[in-house]
């Protein structure tokens, strides 16, 4: 942080770039890949024997269908749903967000099953469940916490979970980082993968989706005749300045390292 101030700096976080609809599109190409991405890594994970059932994702003739629970409506929630499904698995989602929770319906289908946040029927969803997929956005900075461990450890076992939302914190409270060197750990007879940063399993396609993005940015930067001027015509751009010309802008960044602030607004 010092170094960029020294260089006066002006930087944009990626994740709170908004376009004229008021919309991240960073968030949301990273999103559909950790969506996709959860689906495959679930498959994985499950069809293996060593840790998991043994079990394919798809509907096989006679076979009873998977049955998969996704925490959050959103657009990893979303594109989850979405593919899960069309393998032919049973898919449940839950979310706090009525709004959210039609905007998927909308995308996938009326038939999909949806409910609100009731830990109740959430429990029950989960002791049945063979996959759980946490795709909840945090709140105040941190993923709520939404299944306690003793509900992890009334699930099937070899039942796999694949908590997307652990870049903040996780949804699931048995949730712990892991690597890439060691994706997945046992706990309570679960299989747990809660590697963040999903979309760099597939890292050739997370970087093509953010140059389509990044490339237009410059050059309506390029076209503005600067950054500076870019913020002036763009206000939607200005919630992802955290450093202005060497000035910090961003109180969440200033106040863990316990630096002085200024708000951009005035600034510009």
């Amino acid at each position: 942080m010092k170094a960029f101030q020294a260089k006066k700096i002006t930087a944009l976080n990626y994740g709170r770039v908004l376009d004229e609809d008021g919309r991240a599109p960073f968030v949301r190409s990273m999103a559909e890949i950790g969506g996709s991405q959860a689906i495959t890594v679930a498959m994985e994970y499950l069809s293996t024997w060593s840790d998991g059932k043994g079990y394919a994702m798809g509907a096989v003739t006679g076979v009873p269908p998977t049955e998969v629970v996704i925490l959050g409506a959103g657009t990893v929630g979303t594109v989850a749903a979405r593919l899960a499904q069309a393998m032919g698995a049973t898919v449940k989602v839950f979310d706090s967000s009525l709004t959210r929770i039609q905007r998927l319906r909308e995308v996938v289908g009326n038939d999909l099953y949806t409910c609100t946040l009731q830990p109740q029927i959430l429990r029950k969803a989960l002791q049945r469940c063979d996959v759980a997929i946490g795709a909840l956005r945090p709140v105040k900075g941190r993923t709520p916490v939404v299944v306690p461990e003793m509900v992890v450890a009334e699930m099937k076992a070899r039942s796999v979970i694949v908590d997307v939302s652990i870049d903040h914190g996780g949804c699931f409270e048995t949730s712990e980082v892991t690597t890439w060197d060691a994706p997945v750990y046992t706990k309570h007879e679960v299989t747990h993968f809660c590697v963040p940063n999903l979309a760099s399993r597939v890292a050739r396609t997370a970087s093509f989706a953010l140059n389509n993005l990044t490339s237009p940015m410059l050059q309506a930067i390029g076209e503005d005749g600067g950054v500076e001027q870019a913020l002036v015509r763009k206000h939607f751009w200005r919630p992802a300045v955290y450093m202005y010309r060497g000035i910090v802008t961003s109180s969440e960044l200033a106040e863990p390292f316990d630096l002085p602030f200024t708000d951009l607004e005035l600034l510009l």
